[in-house]
């Protein structure tokens, strides 16, 4: 009996797991055009019930929260891919910034709709990202190329926090993307004390003029 059992189990679970991917899809979606999009609006997205929706992710918070999730690891694994360790410190901070912003520009309005209520929740989030900068920033410190009159820690926390002024602007509709991309770009490498003399051509990826 048990052996007739398993594959059943199985087969649920197979589904059930088609069933919660295609709901996060769907919330992808539909919250990135309609940021106050309701449940049922996901659901019929989705294909799914109302009630299907909840069986997954008990509240709306919950369901943006696991939305939120999947985003973060799409950035985690642009920068993965950013090639960090390789070159001159400046340049991959630059490549950082692009990745991050990549998928700013993939869910403009989402993003904006992420909570830092729960601070665990955001702190697991972004620690991959501040992971990523930590290492770039010693890297950085220990060629030259960025300052060491302030603790690294306190330079991460400066980039996260530019960042996200950045996107405020453009959600706000106070920038255009390409404007805030640049002038993040440019103040991110103010801060980190890059020669200012080099920053107009590492920006516009130019070699710089020495």
């Amino acid at each position: 009996m048990s052996e007739i059992a398993t594959p059943r189990r199985r087969r649920r679970r197979s589904d059930a797991d088609r069933s919660a991917g295609a709901i996060l899809l769907a919330a992808k979606e539909i919250l990135a055009a309609q940021p106050h999009g309701s449940v049922e609006d996901i659901a019929a997205a989705a294909g799914v019930s109302r009630q299907t929706v909840y069986a997954h992710f008990k509240t709306r918070e919950a369901l943006i929260g696991a939305v939120i999730d999947v985003i973060t690891g799409e950035a985690v694994a642009e920068m993965d891919a950013a090639r960090l360790d390789e070159g001159p410190a400046a340049n991959a901070l630059l490549r950082l910034l692009d990745a991050s912003w990549r998928t700013l520009q993939r869910y403009p309005l989402l993003l904006s709709i992420a909570t830092t209520a729960d601070v665990e929740a955001d702190h697991a989030r972004h620690q991959p990202v501040v992971d990523h900068l930590d290492r770039l920033l010693t890297r950085g410190r220990r060629s030259g190329e960025f300052t060491t009159d302030v603790p690294a820690p306190w330079l991460a926390t400066a980039v996260v926090t530019l960042g996200h002024a950045a996107g405020d602007a453009v959600n706000a509709g106070r920038m255009t993307l390409p404007d805030a991309t640049e002038a993040l770009a440019r103040s991110v490498l103010r801060v980190c004390g890059v020669n200012p003399a080099t920053i107009t051509d590492l920006v516009s990826g130019s070699e710089p003029r020495t």
